[in-house]
């Protein structure tokens, strides 16, 4: 479970396990739920089958961390965006590097932070 929005009004990551991570998406980002399950159903499907858990986890964990807090997830779409309208490869790839690192620094975000 997930406890309440720090002062700065995003929300302290969960534990990290799928069941957690759903709380908190359901609790904070509702807008997320739908596609959570979507891809949980098909990348998971059956329960007894996990060896793809990790690997959702961790797309998931990055994608909440992002959306908890909607200036860095502005951020990084804005990013993205404007690397897709970039009149050059260079500057594309600069864009894109940005949103990269800010997609691996909420990545790392732990339990709590």
């Amino acid at each position: 479970m997930t406890s309440a929005p720090k002062p700065s009004g995003v929300p302290p990551m969960p534990e990290r396990n799928t069941k957690a991570l759903r709380a908190a998406i359901a609790q904070h980002t509702p807008q997320l739920l739908a596609d959570y399950d979507r891809h949980w159903d098909a990348a998971i499907g059956q329960p007894r089958y996990t060896a793809p858990v990790p690997a959702f986890l961790a797309r998931w964990w990055t994608e909440f961390a992002l959306a908890r807090d909607p200036d860095l997830d502005r951020h990084v779409r804005e990013l993205e965006e404007r690397a897709a309208d970039a009149a050059t490869n260079e500057q594309a790839l600069q864009l894109l590097t940005q949103a990269a690192h800010l997609r691996r620094e909420a990545a790392k975000v732990e339990h709590g932070q």
